[in-house]
């Protein structure tokens, strides 16, 4: 089992010194924005000292939210067909596709990966310096990571007063290390760079967070692709964000980096997903993701 590497600690406000530097660089070469101005980039933001199992709970302490967890029924989406738009039609999915992402907490989770040869040692890096000590983004190195495999948990946060959901989060954990995998929000945005709705996916990280814009794509076999590729700010893609001070955050669009995930209806009501992660063009690793019923 790997272990991590924790470089200095620059106090709460700064944390470690890795974190405090990748800051920096979304700082200098990022954009200044209002979340006024781009409600699309609005997403919870991360404590210095780390994400972990537990960040949902303690945020909707913090800001008056009622926590609620274990239900089968929760989906990632409330309603799939609020995706509807110029080019998208969500009638053209598979009945069993739109069923995951509005019933996610009802489905059982098999996971495994492949890193492309070169870029292997990036991975072991991410993890050492940054992934295990925050919980957040643990991307499996091989298989055997995996081999016993992944839990799956759907979140949501609600208004007290309105019985609204504000929040849904999905937290997955490798059950051989117990490991946070991935501990993300999920919702619907409208974008500048794109016509139609698209699906937003936020990770909470120290000051700050990850977001992934994906716009969605109806194949004629009755599967799904939602990719986050484009060329400028405001496109689907790929962003990190700081806090700025109150309504105000840095937020760099990540060009490079894309990706894209293709879920399709399978066997006995299963759902298989194939994402695929792009570097500077080239791939450098594909999860491979089995969704079972329950």
């Amino acid at each position: 089992m790997l272990k991590r590497i924790d470089t200095p600690w620059l106090g709460e406000r700064h944390g470690h010194l890795s974190d405090w530097v990748t800051q920096r660089w979304v700082e200098y070469t990022g954009q200044r924005v209002t979340l006024a101005d781009h409600p699309w980039l609005d997403a919870a933001t991360g404590r210095a000292d780390g994400i972990g199992s537990s960040f949902f709970a303690r945020y909707a302490r913090t800001h008056g939210l009622l926590f609620e967890s274990g239900d089968p029924s929760a989906g990632l989406l409330e309603d799939f067909g609020a995706l509807a738009g110029p080019g998208f039609d969500p009638s053209r999915v598979d009945p069993s596709v739109a069923d995951f992402y509005e019933r996610t907490g009802g489905f059982d989770l098999d996971a495994w990966a492949e890193w492309c040869g070169p870029f292997r040692p990036f991975g072991r890096l991410l993890q050492l310096l940054f992934s295990r000590r925050l919980q957040q983004l643990n991307v499996p190195l091989s298989s055997l990571d995996t081999s016993r495999g992944v839990t799956s948990e759907v979140v949501r946060l609600r208004d007290p007063t309105t019985g609204s959901v504000r929040i849904t989060a999905w937290i997955r954990h490798l059950v051989r290390t117990g490991d946070v995998l991935y501990a993300g929000t999920y919702s619907i945005a409208r974008i500048p760079g794109h016509d139609g709705p698209c699906i937003k996916v936020a990770f909470p990280l120290p000051n700050g967070n990850a977001l992934v814009i994906m716009r969605p794509q109806a194949h004629e076999d009755g599967s799904l692709s939602v990719t986050s590729a484009g060329r400028r700010f405001g496109d689907p893609g790929f962003y990190f964000t700081i806090v700025d001070g109150p309504g105000r955050i840095v937020a760099r669009y990540v060009r490079s980096l894309r990706e894209s995930i293709r879920v399709h209806p399978a066997r006995n009501g299963e759902v298989h997903a194939d994402h695929v992660l792009v570097l500077w063009g080239a791939t450098f690793l594909r999860l491979h993701y089995r969704l079972r019923s329950r």
